[in-house]
């Protein structure tokens, strides 16, 4: 009995410090992974800047959260995922500088738990490359400290991808289980169709294989994230079939639309490429996206000799329905669409490269390795030029913005109040106001309904130069600003002469 006793206490003594062991191990290999995550923030916060000031986008989805403006209009598309990840700073101040800061230290931080779920999948050598491939990129510096939704749909697949292939290894279930569920809550969360997309090879192989655990986890992390947009349908839209059919009119309307040509023209800086025309930028630009499906091809026949395919072939899967609709279904570009995609082709186009790097006979090896390098020197180098210009063309159009509503502030226009007309969404949040349209995506009201609250409070409508002004504005006094035409009315029937002022329309 008691060399029984002895053996047990041995033994146990023995699996604690192999854990200790294991786990100052995988400290070690992290280390590196780290590093990157903390200069990818870094990076951010020095190349595109903490005082950039908000885009259109984000200025709505700031606003629903925030005290600086009335909360804009919300289009059926969007989900309000990214309105909750940054109420904790929106909600009570309203510095850019401040939610900049926030947002990209929690990029940094989502960018290494993402890639430390396929610890033990690929050498830590592996994942470190990946994330230092994928946060090089010019559009993920860019999104990683924007209050926008696609870089959190990115770092959210790529962990539930990790977390589903880990539910299957040894000792590995209990934790890659609920990592799996909150991953997929996060994309729901964030963009529901996009979700959707993502797991659908997640979904293939999990009925294909009888994986009932992992996928009782994948739906039910789904459901939890899609649940708040789902009952918004069914309040706000007349139900979740005339929501997604509103959001498709939107979008230009869901079909075949071949945007392959489209998402290359934007590599070169265009955040949005609608309506898409002019030549794609240079080869040194678009190189790297040509090389991504060769090297993709490369990674998976590499795992397919090697007997380890599945860990290779579903994050190619979830990356190939990930781009689909944005490469085939929508009729327009932008880059940050692609940020999933590019999150899960990482992993295998890193193991890929290190393996070409291998595979040349020791002499040659370091001329292999000494290729790689200046490749991807060369590759970063563009990576940053274009990202410093987009970056500067951003600030200079959201300063423009902020220029206008100074100028609404100095004409007496100030909350409440209510903007409309040309880019009327971000001037009306740069001013603390509404805003309203009565066409396009953001079309909720009438110009009877503008009317009636121009003879209460101050309205503004921005007219494009050489339009002319809607009807219930031709009699207001206009200045020029920002090569617009801005009418104005203080409310109440007041037309006042203000400094500045050019005539009437």
């Amino acid at each position: 009995m008691t060399g029984s006793a002895d053996a047990a206490l041995a033994g146990t003594r023995a699996e604690r410090s192999r854990r200790r062991s294991d786990g100052r191990r995988g400290l070690r290999a992290a280390r590196p992974l780290a590093a990157v995550a903390a200069a990818f923030t870094l990076a951010q916060l020095l190349l595109v800047r903490p005082g950039m000031g908000l885009g259109w986008d984000e200025t709505v989805y700031v606003s629903q959260v925030g005290a600086a403006a009335p909360a804009a209009f919300f289009s059926a598309p969007r989900a309000r995922g990214i309105s909750l990840l940054v109420a904790p700073v929106a909600a009570w101040s309203s510095s850019t500088v401040l939610l900049r800061c926030y947002l990209a230290v929690l990029s940094g931080l989502a960018l290494y738990l993402a890639l430390r779920t396929w610890r033990g999948l690929f050498p830590a050598r592996v994942l470190t490359l990946a994330a230092a491939l994928f946060a090089s990129l010019w559009v993920t510096l860019f999104y990683g400290l924007q209050a926008m939704p696609n870089y959190w749909v990115a770092v959210g697949a790529l962990a539930a991808v990790g977390a589903y292939l880990r539910a299957g290894a040894p000792r590995c279930g209990r934790t890659a289980l609920p990592v799996l569920a909150a991953s997929a809550a996060l994309m729901g969360w964030m963009r529901p169709v996009d979700a959707v997309w993502v797991v659908v090879p997640l979904l293939a192989v999990g009925l294909g294989r009888r994986h009932w655990r992992r996928l009782a986890a994948l739906l039910a992390g789904l459901a939890a994230g899609v649940a708040e947009w789902v009952i918004e349908a069914y309040v706000r839209y007349d139900g979740l079939l005339h929501r997604l059919s509103e959001g498709s009119a939107i979008q230009g309307g869901l079909g075949w639309h071949l945007a392959v040509v489209d998402q290359l023209r934007s590599l070169g800086g265009r955040t949005l490429c609608r309506p898409c025309a002019g030549a794609p930028p240079g080869p040194l630009v678009t190189a790297w996206w040509f090389a991504l499906p060769l090297l993709a091809a490369l990674a998976l026949l590499l795992a397919v000799r090697a007997g380890r395919t599945a860990a290779t072939a579903l994050p190619l899967g979830c990356a190939a329905s990930a781009a689909f609709p944005y490469l085939f279904l929508i009729g327009y570009a932008a880059p940050r669409f692609l940020l999933p995609a590019y999150a899960l082709l990482a992993i295998p186009v890193a193991a890929a490269l290190l393996r070409l790097v291998s595979a040349p006979p020791r002499p040659w090896r370091p001329v292999a390795v000494t290729a790689l390098c200046l490749a991807l020197a060369l590759h970063l180098g563009v990576q940053l030029t274009v990202l410093v210009r987009t970056a500067n063309s951003a600030t200079s159009g959201h300063r423009a913005w902020s220029r206008t509503a100074a100028t609404l502030h100095r004409l007496g226009v100030r909350a409440p109040c209510l903007v409309t007309g040309d880019e009327a969404l971000p001037v009306a949040f740069y001013a603390g106001c509404s805003s309203a349209a009565t066409s396009g995506p953001n079309a909720g009201t009438t110009a009877d309904a503008i009317a009636r609250t121009a003879r209460r409070i101050p309205v503004a409508t921005l007219v494009p130069a050489g339009a002319r002004p809607p009807a219930y504005a031709r009699d207001w006094p206009w200045i020029p600003a920002e090569s617009r035409r801005l009418y104005y009315t203080l409310g109440a029937g007041a037309f006042p002469v203000r400094p500045g002022q050019v005539g009437h329309g």
